[in-house]
């Protein structure tokens, strides 16, 4: 008789056999979590945008049409590690259409952000409708390219926030944008 022997006896044998394929199994399961959420942390599925605009510079302009808009100037910030290229930037929302980049103007269509990078884009945006604006935050679509391939994220922005008689409240970016232009438009300084 073998100590092997002597350990199938005791079930020994079969408790070490089912401890180790219960070992496998976990190894294995976490082994998969690390090699899908390492990626995606990392930004090489979907890029970590980080943008908001600069409030500061927003003010009212009419063209001769009658057209009410704004230059935008959005920052933005690659949060991820994995260096991304925007070839395109877009929004739907209600009462607001934001103009592709003009090469007349100098804006550029194509923004890379490196690992941990910034940039600052310039974009038109037309106020179609000041009072269609949802006060719901609205996020913004980026296309982008990495060296995963290219696709396209959405990204909400951090809130406003609009200074009253109680205190700080937050405000949706798009809804402090509109009520800043349309303001300013209907202002008795405006020209």
């Amino acid at each position: 008789m073998s100590s092997d022997d002597i350990w199938r006896q005791f079930g020994i044998a079969t408790w070490r056999a089912r401890r180790a394929r219960l070992l496998v199994a976990v190894a294995s399961w976490l082994s998969l979590v690390i090699i899908v959420v390492a990626p995606w942390w990392s930004a090489a599925i979907t890029p970590h945008i980080r943008w908001e605009i600069d409030e500061f510079f927003v003010r009212a302009e009419v063209d001769e049409n009658g057209v009410l808009s704004t230059r935008a100037f959005i920052e933005l910030e690659n949060e991820g590690l994995a260096s991304v290229t925007l070839t395109d930037i877009s929004m739907e929302i209600p009462g607001l259409r934001l103009i592709p980049a003009d090469k007349a103007d100098e804006e550029s269509s194509v923004v890379t952000l490196e690992r941990g990078g910034s940039a600052t884009v310039s974009r038109r945006i037309v106020i179609t409708d000041c009072a269609a604006v949802p006060h719901e935050p609205q996020p913004m679509r980026f296309t982008y390219r990495a060296w995963t391939g290219s696709g396209s994220a959405e990204a909400p922005a951090d809130s406003w926030q609009l200074t009253g008689p109680t205190g700080r409240i937050p405000l949706a970016w798009q809804r402090g944008l509109a009520d800043d232009v349309c303001n300013d438009a209907v202002s008795p300084r405006w020209p």
